[in-house]
């Protein structure tokens, strides 16, 4: 595929750059660590291009867009982009992209994709799939979380050269929920196990100094009552959405007000049209005839997936121009 490499702004002086990097994260003690009143466990600079790096939450939310307009309309002056990269299903390692090769290759294309959108910000969101594994993949899924940070940070970098690392955020993933069809003990048994891997997911962000988004600990705590958190044990519903991106959004010292849903109804439909816009641009669905050992069938039409380029540019300069508007 083409690459969707965008112009990288001139960079951040090392002392900025060391700042941007502090995290302020609390260790876990059971029902979820708080972030200290007042500190952004991460931020978000003017002209960020933040990549969304995950399984079926992430990708939803390309269709939601709920957190993605709860972080563009807080950071309303920012010119910020977001590139959304879910895939439902997907793991640590990739098992979800491999298409019709191994993971491994996967996983290749997973940090060659992200590389070439040449973000500054990677929100990166596993490990309820992994968690499935229980006790005895706990240690794998660890090991594979900071592999996977390393290589989204990417080589080192020359000193001097100006461009700061690639800063990253780690998410953990939403409780599971006693909702039909998931029973109580299904959703308590699946809990017990999801607990060690989000405990795993903070220590691995306190160790890349990466920002925490801490869903497992706090979403709930958003959560209007009387509402669900999901559709159906798993999958965030519509409230859930809204609960995650309050949550987003007081990670970044940026709490939403209470009239934010509709006040933003008509950014948030700008966001998901440039989502869409976009996914038809990174995973079309004739890629096999597009890029693969079909394209000596219809390869000579992959030339129209650049055409999605502009469309996106100015779906995009439609979404900061109404996160403006929203102030």
């Amino acid at each position: 595929m083409p690459s969707l490499a965008r112009p990288r702004p001139g960079g951040l002086p090392p002392l900025a750059t060391q700042l941007l990097l502090a995290v302020a994260m609390v260790p876990w003690s059971g029902s979820g660590a708080a972030e200290p009143a007042g500190r952004p466990s991460f931020e978000l600079q003017t002209g960020d291009r933040v990549v969304l790096l995950g399984d079926a939450i992430i990708e939803r939310e390309g269709e939601r867009g709920a957190i993605e307009t709860g972080l563009v309309a807080t950071h309303p002056g920012a010119q910020l982009t977001f590139r959304n990269l879910g895939w439902s299903g997907d793991t640590v390692w990739a098992e979800s992209r491999g298409v019709f090769d191994a993971p491994s290759a996967g996983y290749g294309r997973l940090i060659d994709l992200v590389r070439g959108l040449e973000p500054t910000v990677v929100i990166v969101a596993y490990g309820r799939n992994e968690s499935f594994a229980g006790a005895a993949g706990l240690a794998a899924f660890r090991a594979q979380l900071g592999r996977l940070c390393r290589d989204l940070r990417g080589p080192t970098r020359e000193a001097g050269d100006g461009a700061p690392p690639t800063r990253l955020v780690l998410v953990t993933p939403p409780p599971f929920e006693a909702t039909p069809p998931l029973s109580a003990v299904a959703a308590t048994a699946r809990n017990a196990a999801l607990s060690d891997y989000a405990a795993a997911i903070r220590e691995v962000a306190m160790e890349q100094e990466a920002g925490l988004v801490d869903l497992f600990g706090g979403v709930t705590d958003s959560l209007p009552a009387g509402e669900r958190l999901t559709e159906n044990g798993v999958h965030l519903s519509a409230a859930g959405y809204d609960a995650a991106a309050a949550v987003f959004a007081a990670a970044t010292g940026q709490p939403l007000s209470g009239d934010f849903a509709a006040r933003t109804a008509t950014l948030r439909a700008a966001v998901n049209t440039k989502n869409r816009l976009f996914f038809h641009r990174w995973r079309p669905a004739n890629e096999t005839y597009l890029f693969l050992f079909r394209r000596h069938e219809q390869g000579n039409n992959a030339v129209e997936i650049q055409q999605f380029d502009p469309l996106v540019e100015a779906a995009e300069a439609t979404v900061q121009k109404l996160a403006q508007e929203s102030r």
